[in-house]
C-alpha cells in the first residue's frame, strides 16, 4: 500500500493563489467585456454600462462589419502578408542559421558580427523609410514583409538550436551519400519542427498584429491591414470610415462601440484559433534551443 505525500499549503500559498487569481480576473475582465459587447443586441446596447453578458445577444454588428468592402479588403491584405510573410520568414531564418552554424563557411564571423550588431544598434525609423522607398516598396504588401524577412534575435536563437542537434546524424547521412542540401533536408528539418512551430507562431503573430509599418508604408486605404482599419474604428470619432454595409435587410443603426468590439474580435479570433494547436510545440520549441547538449 503506497501513501502519496502531499504538501500542505502555508498561510503565504493561500495569499498567494489568491492574488494569482484576482490578477487573472482583473486580466481577463476586459476580454470578457469586449466579447459581450460586440454580441449585444444595438436596441439592448447602454453606453458608458458595463457588460459581463449581454442583456440580449444579436450578431449585427459583425454581420455589419463582414459586409463592408473595407473590413474585406484589410482581410486579404492581412492573410496575404501573414502566410507569404511567415513562410519566407521560415526559409530565411532557418537556412540562414543553419550556415551560421558552420564553421568552416567563409566570412562566417562577419556575418555573425553584422547580426549581432544589429542587436545593438538599429537605423532608425527614417533612415528605414527611406531604404524602402528607394527600393520602390511604397504602398505596397512587399514593404511589409522584405524588410522584416528575419532578425537577430531569431537567427541567434535558432543558430542555438541547431548546434544542439547531435552532429553524428548528420556524419552518418553524408557517409550514406547525402549532399549539403539533403542533410538540411531530410536530417535537419524534420528534427527542427518543434522550432519550426514555435518560430511560425512568432512570426504570424508579429505579420498579423503589424500596424505601424502599415501606417507609414501604405497610403492607399484599400491595402491597409487589420489592424489598421481596427485602429480607425477603435479611436476615430465617426464610424462611417468602415464603409457601406452591404445589403442584408437590417436597416437598424448599429451602435459604433459594438462595431469597435466586433472588429477587435475579428482581430483577435484566428491567432486565438490557431494557438491551442501549435502549444506544445510552442513551449518544446522554446526551450530546446536554449541549453546546448
Amino acid at each position: 500500500m503506497s501513501f502519496v505525500a502531499t504538501k500542505k499549503l502555508t498561510a503565504f500559498d493561500y495569499v498567494n493563489y489568491t492574488l494569482l487569481a484576482l490578477i487573472s480576473l482583473i486580466s481577463i475582465f476586459p476580454f470578457i467585456y469586449v466579447f459581450s459587447v460586440s454580441f449585444t443586441d444595438p436596441k439592448a446596447y447602454i453606453p458608458l454600462k458595463f457588460y459581463l453578458v449581454p442583456d440580449q445577444w444579436s450578431l449585427s454588428a459583425y454581420k455589419y462589419i463582414l459586409s463592408t468592402n473595407s473590413f474585406m479588403n484589410a482581410l486579404k491584405s492581412t492573410v496575404f502578408v501573414t502566410l507569404v510573410g511567415t513562410v519566407l520568414n521560415i526559409i530565411v531564418s532557418f537556412t540562414f542559421a543553419y550556415a551560421l552554424t558552420k564553421k568552416g563557411l567563409p566570412g562566417r564571423p562577419v556575418m555573425l558580427g553584422a547580426v549581432i550588431f544589429t542587436l545593438v544598434f538599429n537605423a532608425g525609423i527614417l533612415p528605414s523609410y527611406l531604404l524602402v522607398k528607394q527600393l520602390g516598396l511604397l504602398n505596397s504588401y512587399w514593404a511589409l514583409i522584405w524588410p522584416s524577412l528575419t532578425s537577430a534575435w531569431s537567427l541567434i536563437v535558432i543558430k542555438s538550436f541547431l548546434e544542439s542537434l547531435p552532429a553524428e546524424l548528420e556524419d552518418s547521412a553524408r557517409i550514406d551519400g547525402c549532399s549539403d542540401l539533403g542533410v538540411f533536408l531530410r536530417i535537419v528539418i524534420p528534427l527542427s519542427m518543434p522550432a519550426i512551430a514555435a518560430f511560425t507562431l512568432f512570426f504570424a503573430v508579429s505579420h498579423w498584429n503589424t500596424y505601424f509599418n502599415a501606417l507609414i508604408y501604405l497610403s492607399d486605404s484599400k491595402k491597409w491591414t487589420l489592424q489598421v482599419l481596427v485602429k480607425t474604428l477603435v479611436i476615430d470619432s465617426d464610424s462611417t470610415g468602415v464603409g457601406q454595409a452591404g445589403a442584408g435587410g437590417d436597416d437598424r443603426i448599429v451602435p459604433q462601440e459594438t462595431i469597435r468590439m466586433a472588429s477587435i474580435m475579428l482581430a483577435m479570433a484566428p491567432i486565438l484559433a490557431v494557438y491551442p494547436f501549435l502549444q506544445k510545440h510552442f513551449a518544446k520549441g522554446v526551450m530546446l534551443g536554449s541549453i546546448k547538449g
